[in-house]
């Protein structure tokens, strides 16, 4: 039986955020019924997924969050962290968490292969007996 995708990724890095869809994508794509919804950013993605727990199987986070010179990078990062891992906890289902923290650029570039990881993590989890 096909299972239910919900893919939330925040396109506040295009290119990035690109980069991680279409990594996981090369997993997902054939054998699952999937669904993608943008948000600005990466705070939005727990309260999306929030909203559709019910309607999906799974859930992949994908976003990007890179350090400034502000302390904003460690809320973020930690606030949507907490977030996900409460949901698939409380609701128990499989969140992918693809949302990487960078201290650039040039790291977020390179790691566009979380996506896929974050794939494998969630697929890996749902086909648990």
């Amino acid at each position: 039986m096909k299972k239910k995708y919900l893919i939330v990724i925040a396109n506040y890095y295009k290119d990035i955020s690109k980069g991680l869809l279409d990594n996981a994508l090369k997993l997902l794509k054939n054998s699952h019924s999937i669904k993608i919804i943008e948000v600005p950013g990466v705070f939005e993605i727990p309260v999306t997924i929030a909203k559709n727990i019910k309607k999906y199987d799974a859930f992949l986070a994908l976003g990007c969050v890179i350090k400034g010179e502000t302390p904003h990078f460690d809320f973020i990062s930690q606030a949507s962290t907490n977030a996900i891992m409460d949901l698939s906890i409380n609701y128990k289902k499989p969140v992918g968490n693809g949302i990487i923290t960078c201290l650039n650029m040039r790291q977020a570039l390179a790691r566009k292969k979380k996506g896929a990881e974050a794939a494998k993590a969630v697929i890996s989890v749902i086909s648990q007996k």
